[in-house]
């Protein structure tokens, strides 16, 4: 492996079964390392990982411990100044992310401990999620959310129509 070029070494990274703990081993290595070089390295790593998996997760964000990623990073954001907690269960396609308008709700969540984001969930703003807490799929999470707490979306909504709907797909 020593003799390998980059170029062979990011290939092998890339086609290699996707491991989480192999991924928060190199988001560690990222932070921690004293080396330039080595820091560097594994930033690019960690770019072409997110890249893979149309995933971000900043070094900035502060995260207690390893969340556990039944499905992957695939589709996850965490925006550069969101807090996460220890034993967090977090989905695909999940969202947490900083509101940058001035106007309403300003700033990056800050989620509990042993908090289930369900699939497509998106948390925005400056919230406070409570530990314990679950929140479902596909739910917009803008309020403070107080421990031991479920939050769920209401039942869909059906609209009938009169007449035939053409639902062709025009490119």
């Amino acid at each position: 492996m020593f003799n390998m070029s980059a170029q062979s070494r990011i290939r092998e990274f890339l086609l290699r079964k996707s491991s989480i703990t192999y991924y928060w081993k190199l988001r560690s290595n990222a932070k921690n390392s004293k080396s330039k070089l080595r820091r560097y390295y594994n930033v690019f790593l960690l770019n072409k990982y997110h890249a893979k998996f149309n995933a971000m997760i900043p070094l900035s964000a502060q995260i207690a411990g390893m969340p556990y990623f039944p499905h992957g990073l695939n589709g996850i954001f965490v925006s550069t100044d969101a807090k996460i907690g220890k034993d967090c269960v977090i989905f695909h396609q999940v969202t947490i992310g900083s509101n940058r308008l001035a106007d309403s709700n300003f700033g990056a969540p800050d989620i509990g401990n042993n908090v289930y984001i369900g699939a497509g969930a998106k948390i925005i703003g400056n919230v406070r999620i409570g530990d314990n807490v679950r929140i479902g799929a596909n739910c917009v999470v803008v309020k403070d959310i107080s421990d031991n707490s479920t939050v769920v979306l209401p039942s869909p909504r059906i609209i009938e129509h009169s007449e035939n709907r053409d639902n062709a797909f025009h490119a």
